[in-house]
Protein backbone atom coordinates (compact mmCIF):
# COMPACT_ATOMS: atom_id res chain seq x y z
CA UNK A 1 0.00 0.00 0.00
CA UNK A 2 1.30 3.05 -0.61
CA UNK A 3 -0.22 6.44 1.64
CA UNK A 4 -0.12 10.34 1.82
CA UNK A 5 1.55 10.65 5.19
CA UNK A 6 2.04 14.06 6.94
CA UNK A 7 5.27 14.71 8.19
CA UNK A 8 6.79 17.53 10.11
CA UNK A 9 9.88 20.02 8.41
CA UNK A 10 12.83 19.22 10.59
CA UNK A 11 15.63 20.89 7.75
CA UNK A 12 15.17 22.52 4.51
CA UNK A 13 17.88 22.49 1.69
CA UNK A 14 19.27 22.56 -1.72
CA UNK A 15 20.18 19.35 -3.82
CA UNK A 16 21.01 19.39 -7.38
CA UNK A 17 18.74 22.87 -7.36
CA UNK A 18 15.84 21.21 -6.39
CA UNK A 19 14.39 22.12 -2.64
CA UNK A 20 14.29 19.74 -0.80
CA UNK A 21 13.36 19.15 3.40
CA UNK A 22 14.14 16.33 5.95
CA UNK A 23 10.96 15.56 7.19
CA UNK A 24 9.98 13.08 10.35
CA UNK A 25 7.02 10.49 9.97
CA UNK A 26 6.47 10.08 13.38
CA UNK A 27 9.83 8.94 14.24
CA UNK A 28 10.67 8.00 10.83
CA UNK A 29 13.14 10.64 9.16
CA UNK A 30 13.03 11.02 5.14
CA UNK A 31 13.84 13.23 2.67
CA UNK A 32 11.12 15.16 0.86
CA UNK A 33 10.79 17.32 -2.31
CA UNK A 34 9.18 20.52 -1.57
CA UNK A 35 9.04 21.33 -5.52
CA UNK A 36 5.07 21.80 -5.36
CA UNK A 37 5.36 23.72 -2.32
CA UNK A 38 8.00 25.99 -2.20
CA UNK A 39 6.76 28.12 1.01
CA UNK A 40 7.08 25.36 3.43
CA UNK A 41 8.92 26.36 6.28
CA UNK A 42 10.99 24.00 9.35
CA UNK A 43 8.12 23.62 11.81
CA UNK A 44 5.45 22.87 8.83
CA UNK A 45 3.56 19.92 8.56
CA UNK A 46 2.54 18.19 4.87
CA UNK A 47 1.28 15.54 3.48
CA UNK A 48 4.00 13.50 1.57
CA UNK A 49 3.41 10.97 -1.01
CA UNK A 50 5.85 9.34 -2.66
CA UNK A 51 8.82 11.70 -1.64
CA UNK A 52 6.82 15.01 -2.49
CA UNK A 53 5.18 17.33 -0.30
CA UNK A 54 1.62 17.83 -1.67
CA UNK A 55 -0.46 19.85 0.88
CA UNK A 56 0.43 22.06 4.10
CA UNK A 57 -1.52 20.14 6.86
CA UNK A 58 -1.66 21.76 10.81
CA UNK A 59 -0.33 20.12 13.28
CA UNK A 60 -3.58 18.98 15.16
CA UNK A 61 -4.99 16.76 11.98
CA UNK A 62 -1.01 16.01 11.45
CA UNK A 63 -0.63 14.39 14.94
CA UNK A 64 -4.06 12.73 14.69
CA UNK A 65 -3.16 10.83 11.56
CA UNK A 66 0.09 9.93 13.02
CA UNK A 67 -1.34 8.22 15.66
CA UNK A 68 -4.36 6.58 13.59
CA UNK A 69 -1.62 5.24 11.04
CA UNK A 70 0.66 4.11 13.99
CA UNK A 71 -2.30 2.08 15.44
CA UNK A 72 -2.88 0.68 12.43
CA UNK A 73 0.80 -0.23 11.84
CA UNK A 74 0.33 1.02 8.84
CA UNK A 75 3.56 2.96 9.13
CA UNK A 76 5.70 0.30 10.09
CA UNK A 77 4.13 -0.92 6.50
CA UNK A 78 4.78 2.23 4.88
CA UNK A 79 8.33 3.15 6.19
CA UNK A 80 9.66 -0.28 7.71
CA UNK A 81 12.61 -2.54 6.31
CA UNK A 82 11.02 -4.32 3.52
CA UNK A 83 13.47 -7.25 3.52
CA UNK A 84 12.15 -7.85 7.15
CA UNK A 85 8.82 -7.76 6.42
CA UNK A 86 9.22 -10.30 3.62
CA UNK A 87 10.74 -12.31 6.19
CA UNK A 88 8.45 -12.28 8.61
CA UNK A 89 5.89 -13.17 6.06
CA UNK A 90 8.24 -16.49 5.11
CA UNK A 91 8.49 -17.21 8.62
CA UNK A 92 4.64 -17.13 8.85
CA UNK A 93 3.99 -19.29 5.50
CA UNK A 94 6.57 -21.88 7.19
CA UNK A 95 5.51 -22.24 10.11
CA UNK A 96 1.75 -22.89 8.57
CA UNK A 97 3.29 -25.68 6.45
CA UNK A 98 4.79 -27.24 9.40
CA UNK A 99 1.44 -27.11 11.58
CA UNK A 100 0.03 -28.60 8.30
CA UNK A 101 2.48 -31.30 7.97
CA UNK A 102 1.84 -32.00 12.15
CA UNK A 103 -1.71 -32.80 11.53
Amino acid sequence: MCLAVPGRVTEIGERDGTRMAVMDFGGVVKDVCLEYLPDLAVGDYAIVHVGFALQRLDEESARRTLALFEELGLLQEEFGDPWEAAGQWVGAEEATAAEEAGR
